[in-house]
């Protein structure tokens, strides 16, 4: 009666083993891949994104995807090139933003690059300018935040596909990036700019 006994314990337990396996592994499936991608892509400056991105008529996720992409969050991230804060903006760019009358340069100093408001600020007016140029070609606008517009206006010219066009590997893999950053974004942030 014994050995019986104990069968029929452990014929009880073991069902109810298997299923708590199962539940934590299938928890584990749900959760962890969104933990995990949330540590990939972060995500910052929500506040100064959402208004400069309204202000300027252009996407937050985007925004946020360009920000990933060219600084990994990094405020002051600096290129050898002289591009510097989270959207990676030359001075003379951000000079161009205030003559154009996208920014306003009395309260957003081009010399304070390295102020994440003051950078969501000039890289959501220079986005929004691009964009307006590409007649809200968003692929045109990534690749020339990265090429520049010229390059940009002779690879259209070659071809319809912008992805044929590109010439430079960096901006093609830029490209990508951007817009698989803005995907993953939307996914895992979906209430962020609301």
């Amino acid at each position: 009666m014994n050995r019986r006994g104990s069968f029929l314990r452990w014929y009880r337990v073991f069902p109810l083993t298997v299923v708590l396996i199962f539940g934590l592994v299938s928890f584990a499936f749900a959760f962890a891949p969104s933990l995990l991608f949330k540590s990939m892509y972060p995500l910052h400056y929500e506040d100064e994104i959402t208004a400069s991105a309204a202000t300027h008529g252009v996407d937050p996720y985007l925004v946020a995807a360009v920000i990933r992409s060219e600084s990994s969050w990094d405020p002051e991230a600096s290129s050898h090139q002289g591009a510097r804060g989270l959207m990676q903006l030359m001075p003379e760019t951000a000079q161009d933003m205030v003559a154009k009358g996208l920014v306003d340069g009395k309260r957003y100093s081009y010399e304070n690059l390295e102020d994440p408001t003051v950078n969501i600020e000039y890289g959501c007016a220079y986005l929004s300018y691009l964009l307006t140029y590409f007649n809200g070609a968003t692929d045109r606008a990534i690749a020339a935040y990265n090429a520049g517009m010229g390059n940009v206006d002779g690879w259209a010219k070659q071809d319809k596909l912008l992805h044929n066009a590109i010439t430079f590997p960096e901006t093609q893999a830029y490209l990508v990036r951007v817009n698989m950053a803005k995907a993953r974004y939307q996914e895992l942030y979906p209430q962020a700019f609301r």
